[in-house]
């Protein structure tokens, strides 16, 4: 099944959704489109009882090229009008948030999700993928944080969430170099899992990968998920807390339940995410 956007290809099969950025013709850069679809694709995603797993791709050749900076006008006016007053500079400020959340509905979904980088993954296609759980990469990708080879900040989530992922020093070394990686620097510094051949054979592994974890008890995965962001950041107390309360929330239930039957009879367990 799909769904028609401008910027979004979305597959839902089985229990997996696919969500491929889709304007290959441009390298899928990411104009008004790509950040006003994504909110509504995640939410789908996440009210969606049988998908458990979400994977996002590219079309073509590139993962992307990252923001359509001239494209993207319609959204953020200053960019176009150059309005340096007080006044603009608050719109400018405002203007922010939403591409912010654009990123973060992908990080809030309680559904865990994948991102497959293939050929180009520059700023603002980093940014996606630091807001993804898991990353996989081709052996052809080449991945920057670019922002500062083209006089701006990165401002919608990529300098709050890579430290998590690869250390403050390899962010700062990024941020300030704008350098580009190639996949196998990218697995060394845990910014990716795993490095594929090519693009058919990532894809291949992100879909194996969903299929494991979409096999496994979706309130205990989901759970997972909301205890670890939760506890980024926060004191070791705290996050036990939190995982208690979150815990005691599927305690008992049908999948636990299941657990116990499928033991008992030797077989793999069917979970129902209940």
């Amino acid at each position: 099944m799909s769904e028609p956007y401008k910027f979004y290809k979305v597959e839902k099969q089985g229990h997996i959704a696919w969500v491929f950025l889709n304007r290959p013709e441009k390298k899928n850069a990411m104009g008004p489109a790509a950040w006003t679809e994504i909110i509504p694709i995640f939410a789908d995603i996440d009210s969606d009882d049988e998908i458990r797993v979400a994977i996002v791709a590219g079309e073509g050749k590139e993962f992307s090229t990252g923001i359509d900076l001239m494209g993207m006008a319609p959204l953020i006016p200053t960019l176009k009008n150059w309005d340096m007053s007080a006044k603009g500079t608050v719109k400018l400020f405002k203007d922010i948030f939403p591409l912010q959340e654009a990123m973060s509905c992908v990080e809030k979904c309680s559904k865990p999700v994948i991102c497959a980088f293939h050929g180009y993954c520059i700023g603002a296609a980093l940014d996606l993928g630091s807001a993804c759980d898991i990353r996989l990469a081709s052996l052809d990708a080449k991945i920057s944080l670019r922002e500062a080879a083209v006089a701006i900040i990165a401002d919608v989530g990529v300098l709050q969430r890579l430290p998590h992922i690869v250390g403050q020093g390899v962010t700062r070394e990024l941020a300030f170099t704008a350098k580009y990686i190639d996949a196998q620097r990218a697995k060394e510094i845990n910014l990716v899992n795993a490095v594929y051949p090519d693009k058919e054979s990532l894809l291949k592994g992100a879909q194996e990968l969903a299929l494991e974890i979409a096999a496994q008890a979706p309130l205990a995965v989901q759970g997972a998920k909301d205890v670890l962001n939760f506890c980024r950041g926060k004191s070791i107390p705290d996050g036990l807390e939190y995982v208690a309360a979150r815990s005691s929330m599927i305690l008992p239930s049908e999948d636990l339940a299941e657990t116990m039957t499928s033991f008992m009879e030797k077989r793999t367990p069917a979970y129902k995410g209940k």
